[in-house]
């Protein structure tokens, strides 16, 4: 109901100013929206994954079902004249237009790129907007190879779009809580949270990651329709994002593993450990995370992660990694929200993040405040659809989706204590 009432609203910010052909006029265009990183394909069932998406732009479309959705941010409200830059192959096209509430036709002809007025429309609130294209007529195989959508606007500066990284900004911004250890706490042996993904949250590409530290992360995974995971990993000293080319005295050492854990190595962000378990975890269920550190004699230090699964009431060793060249316990404690599969950045995910505690020789410390950060994508401002804050007695992280809840990078937020220490035995520990 909520995604239907900020569509509606959108529609209702559209109006259009003028239908006057200006074919003949000669509109300079000063905003460019490459389809390659800004446009995804729509048919009946939703989005789709589709070969019609490429580096240069739109090809190979020739499906009449097929709808091509295209993304913009408007920062500031005003007005804006649309186009399209698109060729056909040979004869002539007819394609549709649709923009907020407002519809039209358009006849392409040309064999080489052409810049191609569509209307002026006034923007009344700013947000998230963006143009659909759906073949109607053709002459050839295809109805037309699409390379941008087209704005003019007296604030160019103000139009947010995928400009580069095409493969990070199809994915999405990814946004973090980053904990604030209450004053005159250190040597942190132990970080325990809570974690609970809503109902129709757990979106294919979604990683919730739970408990991050200086030297890893542990969190859940869907990985597909079929298969989730719990993840831990630990990052090499060395830094490389190819795991071969790290020497034996720098590699992870695996100590031990929890039953049915799968462990190996990861590389492309960074290099090190990796440790999954596929584990069916459900939406609207609160798990538990707890990763320890200590530091060992001979100049290392060994990580451990539990994952504790309420419907059997049990705490599960994931696995247990030296880190060599390493003399530490836990710091720079945090979660993050991301999607890593880039066809699946136009779908919305939340995520719960509860609970946080951490443990030292002088007993359990409540965490009860966060600095809310994200990724590149998103302070260079190629996403806007980041947000984060306070939920039900915790924190919240929502990211992709094309969303207009966008809040301020470094905002803090302070949640209320909740008192409920964490109830576990150390000894009884695997």
């Amino acid at each position: 109901m909520r995604r239907i009432i900020i569509i509606l609203t959108l529609l209702l910010a559209i109006s259009l100013i003028s239908c006057v052909n200006k074919s003949d006029e000669k509109i300079v265009f000063n905003v460019s929206i490459p389809t390659a990183g800004n446009s995804w394909v729509m048919n009946k069932s939703g989005f789709v994954k589709s070969d019609m998406i490429t580096s240069e732009g739109i090809r190979n479309w020739n499906d009449q079902n097929n709808i091509i959705r295209t993304f913009f941010y408007i920062e500031k409200e005003g007005e804006i004249s649309l186009g399209i830059r698109a060729k056909v192959n040979s004869g002539v096209s007819k394609i549709k237009f649709m923009f907020g509430n407002k519809s039209g036709k358009i006849l392409l002809s040309d064999n080489e790129f052409k810049d191609i007025y569509i209307g002026d429309f006034q923007i009344k609130i700013p947000g998230y907007y963006f143009v659909d294209i759906k073949g109607l007529e053709k002459e050839d195989i295809v109805y037309a190879e699409v390379n941008a959508i087209l704005l003019e606007t007296e604030n160019p500066r103000s139009i947010k779009y995928i400009k580069d990284d095409f493969y990070f900004g199809r994915r999405g911004p990814s946004d973090h809580l980053n904990f604030q250890i209450p004053d005159g706490v250190n040597n942190i042996e132990w970080f325990y949270s809570e974690l609970l993904i809503p109902k129709n949250q757990d979106v294919v590409g979604s990683f919730f990651m739970a408990n991050g530290f200086g030297e890893g992360y542990f969190g859940i995974q869907v990985n597909s329709s079929e298969e989730r995971r719990i993840l831990f990993s630990v990052w090499s000293p060395y830094k490389t994002n190819n795991p071969s080319d790290i020497p034996e005295e720098y590699r992870i050492k695996l100590l031990k593993k929890g039953e049915e854990v799968k462990t190996g190595k990861f590389g492309n962000e960074g290099s090190g450990g990796q440790s999954y378990k596929i584990h069916n975890w459900k939406t609207s269920l609160k798990y538990g995370f707890l990763v320890g550190a200590k530091p060992t004699d001979d100049g290392s230090t060994d990580y451990i992660a539990y994952f504790y699964d309420p419907e059997i009431s049990n705490w599960n060793l994931i696995a247990q990694f030296r880190r060599p060249k390493t003399t530490t316990y836990l710091k720079r404690l945090h979660s993050f929200l991301e999607n890593f599969i880039p066809n699946q950045g136009v779908f919305y995910r939340k995520g719960l993040y509860k609970n946080q505690w951490v443990y030292n020789s002088s007993g359990w410390h409540e965490i009860n405040r966060a600095i809310f950060t994200a990724d590149n994508t998103a302070r260079k401002g190629n996403r806007m659809d980041y947000s984060g804050g306070i939920e039900n007695n915790g924190f919240y992280l929502k990211n992709c989706g094309f969303t207009n809840d966008n809040v301020k990078i470094n905002s803090g937020f302070t949640r209320s204590e909740l008192n409920k220490e964490p109830d576990i035995d150390f000894s009884a520990l695997n």
